[in-house]
């Protein structure tokens, strides 16, 4: 045996080691950071090796569906799907599914390989089918009779927008324009690159339109927790992008945000609202996960500081910026892996007031779990209003161990229907009123 293998197979007993001891190493009991006013605890650096707890992706059993709030009722939508990450609802009623994976990178110390194991286990990672679903409810029954493979041979896609006679798809590495007939279950013609970014790290890249069909405005994540490879590499990341469909230019519309994956208009005041993912090693509530608005120019601390001025002493200082960090609007609780966001207008959950729609995909770096539902914030005039409320539950096991599900991204159907999409079951779940 040679000695690479030998350091190779010690480095991964390390690493199991560290992670059976670091994932019931609790942190401290707090209450969930969550609201307009919460209360984050002070922070308590994890070290090299932080805290890595995930349960392992079970899937659903055959009859098996997740828990769901009182006056609704859940069914299947799809099943069987390939890694189901975003949905998106065409004018015409059908429903587009982007299917993809985040790929493991390269390890470069103990907590990486560590990672990537934990990971793997957990299916977050894992062959991307980087493909595009189309499902059809014709007879509105809320069971597709049509499936077809709508787009294939993408790279990791994820954000989709049609704008007039374009659909938009945001590749981890591009946003490309493709030419949509109203009505085809099949896009075979070639794309035109408008932008491209910076592939790697946070991997997700969301588009969202503006009402006149302008401007696409496009969510780019960090490469790392805290540019531990420093600033240059972060350049064109952990921003919200605005990409001028007119003049093929874009800018960098707000940044400071960590990782923002969804992305959705309030109705009352027009505001852009985004959900990020915060940094990681600081305890299981500190710095919690938020919802935002996002203001043109806006800067949102990272990775300088969280929840406004309060400073990440582990990351080289920014006075300046982090003087005009602007604090988020609600928080959403610790590493809840807030990514889906949609709007959803009074009467589509019945009695339930309108607000954001939130999928949580659940944590993996903190010693209680978090996430691992679908929730909805209530709003009132146009600012989130009360505690938030659980739509969707069951994707995680009363123990910990298993998930059956992750939810991810979340999009009201053209009957009003709220479709969940649900990547580790391989699901789309459709919510109605009971």
């Amino acid at each position: 045996m040679n000695l690479i293998l030998v350091l190779v197979i010690l480095a991964a007993l390390i690493a199991a080691g560290a992670w059976y001891y670091y994932r019931g190493r609790h942190m401290g009991s707090f209450a969930q950071a969550v609201g307009t006013a919460p209360a984050i605890p002070e922070a308590k650096p994890q070290g090299a090796i932080p805290m890595l707890k995930m349960p392992t992706a079970k899937g659903w059993d055959k009859g098996e569906k997740p828990t769901v709030a009182a006056g609704l009722k859940v069914t299947p939508f799809a099943l069987n799907l390939k890694h189901p990450r975003w949905a998106y609802v065409l004018p015409n009623g059908d429903v587009l599914i982007a299917e993809s994976a985040g790929i493991p990178g390269t390890p470069k110390n103990i907590r990486d390989y560590a990672m990537n194991r934990v990971m793997a286990r957990a299916g977050a990672t894992r062959p991307s089918a980087n493909q595009i679903t189309l499902l059809r409810d014709a007879d509105g029954d809320g069971v597709p009779e049509v499936r077809e493979v709508f787009m294939s041979g993408l790279n990791q896609p994820f954000g989709m927008a049609l704008v007039g006679d374009q659909l938009y798809i945001g590749n981890t590495d591009s946003v490309v324009a493709y030419p949509y007939v109203t009505g085809q279950t099949r896009i075979t013609a070639p794309g035109k690159t408008l932008m491209t970014m910076k592939p790697g790290g946070h991997w997700t890249r969301n588009l969202l339109a503006n009402a006149d069909g302008t401007k696409l405005y496009v969510a780019v994540g960090s490469l790392s927790n805290i540019a531990e490879s420093g600033m240059e590499v972060e350049e064109g990341r952990a921003c919200i992008f605005e990409l001028d469909l007119v003049t093929g230019h874009h800018r960098e519309f707000a940044g400071g945000l960590r990782n923002p994956v969804g992305m959705a208009w309030e109705p009352t005041n027009g505001m852009l609202w985004t959900v990020v993912n915060e940094r990681d090693g600081l305890g299981d509530e500190t710095p919690p996960d938020y919802l935002t608005s996002v203001k043109d120019g806006g800067f949102y601390g990272w990775p300088f500081s969280y929840w406004g001025q309060t400073v990440d002493d582990r990351v080289p200082q920014n006075a300046a910026l982090v003087a005009r960090a602007t604090a988020p609007d609600y928080a959403l609780g610790g590493h809840t892996a807030s990514l889906g966001l949609c709007w959803a207008p009074q009467g589509t959950l019945g009695a339930l007031p309108a607000g954001m729609v939130i999928g949580q995909h659940g944590s993996w770096n903190r010693s209680k779990l978090s996430g691992y539902k679908v929730i909805l914030v209530p709003f009132a005039n146009g600012m989130p209003s009360g505690q938030p409320i659980d739509l969707l539950g069951g994707f995680l096991a009363e123990d910990e161990k298993f998930s059956r599900g992750r939810p991810v991204g979340v999009a009201v159907a053209k009957d009003g229907a709220l479709l969940a999409v649900d990547d580790v079951g391989d699901a789309v779940w459709r919510v109605t009123v009971a």
